[in-house]
């Protein structure tokens, strides 16, 4: 296995070794005088060409320490680790029929855009992760997608992105929170088609192997530009699964309305319908799957049944475990400072 360092960093101190080998060379004192003796021919003893020895050993031994000290090692055990990530675009229903009150039965004031945004915040983000305190029972187990790219796309009379894909979680949280149902007459309706044409239009654009719209309405699509099939053709076509979802009670729904008599707020029972047909044809079309929530339990189950759903594998190889081998160098440093200062003190002790 190849050598790896610890704090490879480090290993620039060792460039204090040539400095300190010129300073262990330096003679404490010397005199100087002059001579009219004849100059010695004869050859050098060998304690005068290895006079500088100790000094070498010197300059190798802070090498070594300060390779000890940048950690040097092998791995020799190593682990697969399963990292997923997919591409995901999240179509959610704005229009006025978002307004009904029929998703949390035990509080007639929370609307079903406020269950939706719940939901989709726990799938995200994973855990406990509830701001509103709309889901007060267990959290339905999903894990979150911190490794998936992830938009939002809002429709209503028309489709808006509001947020492109990104890993930025925390930005897309944000925009969902700020996600509010039309007011507006005019901009009211449910362009379902087109809200789906649009995500898949975002994520034709990314280069992730897999690609999934998780589709949320509660209506019947009534006006846009694309219809539903055509949009479900797009779909298909760029390989993209469509999850579809239908919330909410098909039927007779409470919606808050104005008393006429007292002024006050009150809940009426409004006709509401889920195209449930379309739905599933969407979902059949592109390989996906068609989903049914009366309730928020129901709703947050579901989207823990597509996070189960989908996940994509990528396969990478970390090392867990390293033989270490900074003790030999700390040996071998500490050993050449001993023979250095031994033979510096004794065979090549220089006289002041």
């Amino acid at each position: 296995m190849p050598w790896e360092f610890r704090d490879p960093l480090l290993l620039i101190v060792a460039l204090i070794a040539p400095l300190m080998f010129v300073l262990a060379s330096r003679s404490a004192s010397a005199v100087r005088y002059s001579s009219l003796g004849i100059p010695d021919r004869s050859p050098r003893s060998w304690r005068v060409r290895l006079a500088k020895l100790p000094a070498v050993l010197t300059a190798l031994a802070i090498v070594s320490l300060v390779v000890a000290l940048a950690g040097p090692r092998t791995p020799d055990a190593q682990t697969k680790v399963s990292r997923e990530g997919i591409a995901i675009m999240m179509v959610v229903d704005r229009s006025g029929s978002m307004n009904a009150r029929d998703l949390v039965k035990d509080d007639l004031s929370v609307d079903r855009l406020a269950v939706v945004k719940d939901v989709f915040r726990q799938f995200v983000l994973g855990g406990d992760n509830r701001n509103s305190g709309l889901l007060k029972g267990p959290p339905a187990g999903t894990a979150g997608r911190p490794d998936d790219v992830i938009g939002l796309v809002a429709f209503a009379g028309y489709a808006d992105s509001l947020c492109p894909l990104t890993l930025d979680h925390g930005s897309l949280v944000s925009m969902l929170e700020d996600l509010e149902i039309v007011r507006a007459r005019g901009e009211d309706g449910t362009a379902l088609g087109d809200g789906l044409a649009l995500a898949v239009e975002r994520l034709r654009q990314s280069k992730a192997k897999s690609k999934v719209v998780i589709l949320l309405t509660d209506g019947v699509n009534n006006t846009g530009a694309i219809d539903p099939p055509r949009a479900a053709e797009l779909a298909a076509s760029q390989n993209i699964k469509v999850y579809s979802i239908g919330a909410g009670t098909d039927g007779l729904a409470p919606f808050p309305t104005i008393d006429p008599f007292t002024g006050g707020r009150v809940l009426e029972p409004t006709y509401v319908e889920i195209d449930e047909e379309t739905l599933k044809a969407i979902a059949d079309k592109t390989g996906g799957r068609y989903f049914r929530a009366t309730d928020r339990e129901g709703l947050s189950k579901i989207y823990a049944e597509i996070d189960r759903l989908e996940r994509t594998e990528v396969t990478e190889v970390r090392y867990l475990q390293y033989t270490e081998h900074y003790v030999s160098f700390v040996v071998a440093g500490l050993g050449l400072m001993a023979v250095a200062a031994v033979a510096g003190g004794s065979v090549f002790r220089k006289l002041p």
